[in-house]
């Protein structure tokens, strides 16, 4: 073996590391080498903010290949024979940007920033291969790419420039061309390497006897090509594998070839080349050929992420033995052969269910590894398909996969063999043996498939105890499935189908926008400026927290955190923690010097847990050591014994214990009980709205830096509140708020989440700094940031609406109930603005609302983009659909007359003023071509049976301030230099949505001088103190009229040396101004006028003024499995006078988007002990690229000026979000017409997220009948798992919440 040092060309340089330093790709990239553009989001190949591309010279000959890889997953090791390329290495805005980087930035495809190189590097990757991608080309690369902001479109049209194509928006000739003489040079030097870790053994055998002979020597040892499942299971699981073995680079692992039965590839073939040799074969090879090649494919074009597909081998897709596989399904029903090998010699074996003996297991013996794998071509008379159903298309994990072949007889239907496979319905991928048994010799007919769903309902069962839960979605899925593939062999076959069965086309995506006209060309307010840091945020120069380079006596800190969710803590043993290497000190709330209480409102949290635990993630203690990884380590080893207490999880367990926070809260108008009598009909409902994670893409990071005298210390953190920051450290610390400066260059996303859940982890990171005297650092991982923060409030909703037979509402009363979970924190403004925004755009003269704070033992929910409003809103529309339903009137008709109109009063008594919401109502009525669109649907429902659309028009009103009286202030701090050169200061912070960006528009357009003139360096608590939060949607409004106070400030001053020298330049005036010993810094400071609001009285004005749009969504949905597309969205919001277009339409689409993902797709699951389940990327899923609509139009009302806000502008950055509710109502809509398909009709509950699950099961139809659990079996169910909990897994708590999910009885 080898001295122990690793070579890793990056950018072309080159960089020796030993054992000591070297780690996984990004933290190499990051801390060792200082190639700080590659971010780190996730550490599981989930989100690719940390996307290289890698370049290899073998085992294939020159040119070298280059494909993206997520650097999170890849060892140091692993890039032996390799080239990295970062996103600092393809240009830079000091030298040359390259075209990738300036695209994006200029189509304002940029807003945090923090996803931006990550998929800069998957755009180059894929030029570097294929300088003329396809759109498809495109779209396929983005699949492992997230971001949060943007919404995605943007970031296509920007690079769809480099497609050949009709471009809508952007002409290729307005940006820079690609230049190969730009691109990095692959490095000749490449040395071999065997690398010896602190715990793990890494060989990189040269041949394939060396492999054989090691694996013999050490038959327990892993084989690693991608890193792709063991990496997770080491960082995640805890697990340790002492030795690996990487075949990566042996000849006879990597083989294609073509064999009289079919294709052969070696097992260290990546997915990547497995999809490029069968998208070949498909191309060359007759159809009937090609049929397994063809369902391969399919699967891959969902298989994770593109980054992941690169580096991820066959044979550990197989040998992992997922039961959830995409692929082995697809092998197991082809009947695949497979070649083992072991220094005895060589064995094939045709791949059937025996092939994995137990769950995670195969047939291989220990020393035996998997050589080839053979895909057989298939035959006339044969046909092939598989299928995947997950909760997102796009890199998600199976909810159930199947694949299925069938053989005729020559020239007829008889069925001489059929294979039916499944993936989700075991713990192994299983064969349908007694379904297939008895289909065989039978005509391939309608009897067939009555009999096929009946025998696979009984065959494909599920215990109580299956991991997974969602027990009646899988077993209809295995029957819908079944069918498809029944109507897909039909046509095959050349029979005649029904038109029902057949399914329709996608359309294509296009957009608008509109920049307000006839600006002078010197005024910048209203001009679609591009982001400030749009362009360093493109090219890796952009700083974030965890950017900052390390101090050279730097620590870094891990939490430790509660595994219960409320308990009494007996005892800790640190003595494994504490012989970790590095460990430096072990933090209790012992070792506060100040207070240990906190909290953004009322002092009801610890820093650190002191007896008690009360949700899990509750932050007990902390380790220091001199690495992250170190400190990870020992915080893992802790060992804490409990005394378990009975936790309260959901809102209906609070309801039922009465476990509430005070105070609840009422706002009533008129006489509900006279509005109830006067009602031609009275409904009740209710429904729940799920919770969701912020995910912003950089997660909660704090470094705390102390001065060494008088208590000073310097925070910089990843954070909305500064001064809160500021004020909360100080106390935990027992010094004055004038000891601690906080300071904040730019954030990767917040969207409410950083508002005050930040402060917690500052705190504890500022306690270690104190103690220790040294700089202490911690980012945490993506797992840890959504166990401890919380997220956006769950909500029940129960609501009693009395209406008349026309639909016109009269009567409503409404009760919320929002899950807080385990402390106040901001849950009761969040509440009160729920309240506030109970009626959303509608006329209701008699209603009270109610509201109620629920106490729970899960992680303290907090702020979230829209701050309740959503909630709020999204139970309006419920009851306003059961009333449309119930008249049998169009909803449309019955939301237009019921809507405000101007001059009309809000429940809580507020006068709507410049009221616009009836024009955006018709100007998206008129831009979707909502008429059309409504007949072409029922002409499309009429003619399909299986797949259904639906459409829907959403308005929204939107409530503009902080609730809480106090937080309407803001600071600004102008600084004129000798130079002419303005440096400004205010109160709010940038995490992506153009603050700074709005604010430098302003000065500019006060002061009368070009942005390039101004710079805003950062936030900071020692220049504008006493700030409120970056939250509300409030932030320019306020810190625009702050800054406007201290330019008109600053004009005044210099307004003489400018009537003295009319001709001269702003430089001239400044330096008269200056020589005549005038002041050129000027503080600004603006608070909202005649604002206040009483609850008691219901009297008063909460809000300074209202945002408004409409939105119309139309979607398809699988009525077999619950999928949906968003086929067309248009969207119409009041921003009165943008002060900057491009930046406030990536708003609204940003925000619409994230609303997508609230309504749709992302879903908080907890087990009843309180666990969240659904931590990182792999588990919780937001939208991705592929979740946008196909066409897209965004517009921004006209003529619709705000007197009330800076330059007559409007807010923007939470009002978009609930439009997105137009995409969940639609697919109620379409929901309606399948039920009408079984003769079920009226109104019916769906509740939010609409996933796929949710969907099918509402889809009510004779295959929901075959698996329908009966109510002795739900008794039964309930029975077992209450008597067996004590000793179920995590997995069987998540089948449990899950089934309860199904039956609508127990939700988050």
């Amino acid at each position: 073996l080898l001295p122990c040092y690793t070579l890793l060309f990056s950018n072309s340089i080159s960089s020796y590391f030993t054992k000591k330093h070297a780690g996984n790709c990004s933290l190499t990239l990051r801390f060792t080498v200082g190639l700080t553009g590659t971010k780190l989001g996730c550490a599981e190949g989930g989100c690719g903010a940390c996307t290289v591309m890698v370049s290899r010279s073998s085992p294939s000959p020159p040119p070298p290949r280059h494909f993206a890889v997520n650097a999170c997953l890849a060892p140091l090791c692993s890039l032996h024979h390799s080239a990295v390329t970062t996103v600092e290495g393809i240009g830079s805005v000091a030298s040359k940007l390259h075209p990738v980087q300036e695209r994006i930035a200029r189509a304002h495809g940029s807003q945090c920033g923090f996803c931006t190189p990550g998929i800069v590097m998957s755009m180059y990757a894929l030029l570097r291969n294929n300088p003329q991608p396809s759109l498809l080309d495109i779209e396929e690369a983005f699949q492992g790419n997230l971001c949060r902001c943007t919404g995605y479109r943007p970031i296509l049209e920007g690079y769809k420039t480099f497609a050949k194509g009709d471009f809508l928006l952007y002409n290729p000739s307005e940006f820079m061309p690609l230049d190969p003489t730009q691109e990095i040079i692959f490095p000749i030097e490449l040395l071999q390497l065997c690398f010896q870790g602190e715990r793990v053994l890494w060989i990189q055998p040269s041949s394939l006897t060396e492999l054989l002979d090691f694996k013999t020597q050490y038959p327990e040892a892993r084989l690693v090509v991608g890193n792709t499942e063991v990496g997770i299971e080491m960082k995640f699981k805890n697990l340790l594998y002492p030795v690996i073995l990487a075949p990566a680079f042996i000849p006879e692992l990597n083989t294609v070839q073509r064999t009289a039965d079919g294709i052969l590839f070696g097992a260290a073939c990546t997915l990547t080349r497995l999809g490029m040799v069968l998208r070949d074969a498909v191309q060359e090879l007759p159809t009937y050929q090609t049929e397994v090649f063809r369902a391969v494919l399919e699967q891959l074009r969902w298989f994770a992420g593109q980054q992941v597909r690169n580096v991820a081998a066959i044979g550990g897709n197989i040998v992992t033995a997922s039961p959830i596989s995409d692929l082995n399904p697809v092998f197991l029903a082809a009947g695949c052969k497979l070649t083992l090998a072991s220094k005895g010699g060589k064995r094939v074996i045709e791949m059937d269910d025996s092939f994995f003996p137990g769950y995670r297991k195969t047939v291989l013996k220990p020393d035996e590894i998997l050589l080839f794998i053979e895909i057989p071509f298939t035959k006339k008379g044969q046909y092939f398909s598989a299928f995947k159903q997950s909760q997102r298309r796009e890199d998600d994990i199976a909810t159930v996969t199947c694949a299925m072949n069938v053989a005729f007889e020559e020239n007829t239907n008889s069925v001489r063999n059929l294979r039916l496979s499944y993936g989700g319905m075991a713990p192994t991928t299983v064969l349908a043996k007694e379904t297939c048994k008895r289909l065989t010799g039978r005509k391939w007919s309608d009897e067939l498939l009555q009999d096929a769903c009946s025998l696979l309902a009984k065959e494909m069962t599920l215990d109580p105890s299956a991991p997974g839960g969602m027990v009646t979605y899988r077993r209809t899925l295995t029957i819908s499935l079944f069918f498809k593939f029944y109507l897909i062999v039909q046509h095959k076959l050349a029979q005649d189908l029904n038109v029902e069965v057949r399914s329709g086309c996608n359309t294509y995506m296009t957009w608008f926008q509109e920049v307000p006209p006839g600006q002078n060309k010197d005024d910048v307010v209203g001009r679609p400026i591009m982001h400030l840091s749009a362009l360093k945020q493109a090219t890796g120069e952009a700083v974030y927290c965890d950017d900052i380079p390390c101090y050279d006596n730097e620590l870094h800190l891990a939490l430790v955190t509660s595994t219960k969710a409320h308990a009494f803590i007996e005892n800790i043993d640190t003595k494994e923690a504490m012989c970790v290497p590095g460990v430096v000190a072990f933090l209790t709330a012992k070792d506060i010097p100040g207070s240990n209480r906190t909290g953004p409102a009322v002092y009801d949290e610890t820093v650190l847990a002191e007896d008690m635990v009360t949700c899990v993630g509750h932050i007990i203690a902390a380790i220091v050591a001199d690495t992250q990884a170190h400190a990870q380590r020992a915080a893992k080893a802790v060992k804490i014994t409990y005394k378990e207490l009975k936790p309260v999880v959901t809102i209906q367990e609070a309801i039922s214990c009465k476990s509430f926070y005070q105070p609840t809260r009422k706002i009533e108008q008129g006489n509900i009980e006279e509005g109830f009598k006067k009602a031609d009909h009275i409904l009740e409902g209710e429904m729940h709205i799920g919770g969701q994670e912020h995910f912003y893409l950089e997660t909660n990071c704090t470094l705390a830096v102390p001065r060494g005298e008088d208590g000073e210390m310097e925070m910089f953190v990843s954070t909305q509140s500064t001064s809160k920051t500021q004020m909360l450290v100080a106390k935990a610390l027992g010094v004055p708020a004038n000891r601690i400066v906080c300071r904040v260059k730019r954030m990767g996303g917040g969207f409410g989440g950083k508002e005050c859940r930040s402060t917690i982890l500052s705190t504890v990171v500022a306690v270690a700094a104190q103690k220790l005297k040294k700089p202490v650092r911690c980012m945490l991982d993506r797992d840890e940031d959504m166990l401890v923060t919380g997220g956006r409030h769950p909500f029940l909703g129960r609501y009693k609406v009395g209406f008349m037979k026309t639909g016109r509402i009269v009567s409503l009363e409404v009760t919320y109930y929002s899950n807080a979970g385990n402390s106040a924190d901001l849950s009761l403004s969040i509440l009160e603005r729920a309240l506030f925004h109970m009626e959303n755009c509608y006329n209701i003269p008699h209603i009270r609302g109610m509201g109620y704070m629920c106490k729970t033992n899960l992680p303290s929910n907090t702020a979230f983009r829209g701050f309740g409003g959503p909630q709020g809103m999204m139970v309006a529309e419920s009851w306003m659909g059961d009333v449309a339903l119930h008249c049998g009137l169009p909803v449309e008709q019955v939301r237009r007359l019921n809507m405000y109109k101007q001059g009309d009063r809000t429940p809580f008594t507020q006068r709507l003023e410049q009221f616009t919401i009836d024009r955006c109502w018709e100007e998206c009525l008129s831009i979707s071509q909502y008429n059309q669109r409504r007949k072409a649907i029922e002409q499309f429902n009429r003619q399909h049976r299986w797949k259904k659309r639906g459409i829907a028009v959403i308005p929204t009103k939107f409530g503009i301030s902080f609730t809480a009286l106090f937080l309407n202030q803001a600071g600004a701090l102008v600084h004129v230099y000798i130079d002419g050169s303005v440096l400004l200061t205010h109160g709010g912070t940038e995490m992506g949505q153009g603050l700074h960006t709005k604010m430098v528009q302003v000065a500019s357009k006060v002061l009368g001088i070009p942005c390039s003139k101004i710079h805003i360096s950062e936030t900071s608590t020692s220049t504008v103190p006493n700030t409120s939060p970056t939250a509300a949607s409030a932030s320019s409004d306020l810190n625009g009229m702050a800054i406007y106070d201290a330019c008109q400030t600053l004009n005044q001053r210099l307004q003489p040396y400018k009537t003295k020298n009319p001709k001269g330049t702003w430089e001239d005036w400044v330096k008269a101004a200056y020589f005549d010993r005038v002041n050129l810094s000027a503080n600004g400071f603006y608070k909202t006028p005649d604002m206040g609001y009483d609850f008691e009285t219901n009297e008063g004005k909460p809000f300074n003024y209202f945002s408004y749009g409409v939105a119309c969504s139309e979607v398809e949905v699988d009525c077999l499995t619950g999928d949906h597309k968003n086929l067309h969205t248009s969207i119409v919001m009041d921003v009165g006078n943008s002060l900057n277009p491009a930046i406030d339409i990536g708003q609204v689409e940003g925000a619409f988007m994230q609303g997508v993902g609230l309504f749709t797709l992302e879903e908080l699951l907890y087990s009843p002990e309180g666990v969240l389940l659904t931590r990182g990327p792999g588990m919780y899923k937001i939208p991705a690229f592929g979740d946008i609509p196909t066409e897209l139009n965004v517009s921004l009302l006209r003529d619709a000026p705000n007197e009330k806000a800076i330059f007559s502008s409007k807010a923007v950055g939470e009002p978009p979000l609930f439009l997105a509710a137009s995409v969940f109502y639609a697919i109620k809509d379409a929901i309606t017409a399948a039920r009408a398909e079984s003769g079920l009709r009226g109104p019916f509950r769906l509740d939010s997220p609409a996933t796929p699950e949710r969907i099918r099961n509402a889809c009510e139809d004779s295959f929901t009948k075959l698996v329908r659990m009966t109510p002795l079996f739900i008794v039964a169910l309930c029975f077992f798992i209450f008597s067996h909990k004590s000793s179920f897994t995590l997995w069987l708590d998540f089948h449990w919440i899950r089934i309860c999910c199904v039956l609508g009885s127990r939700t988050q």
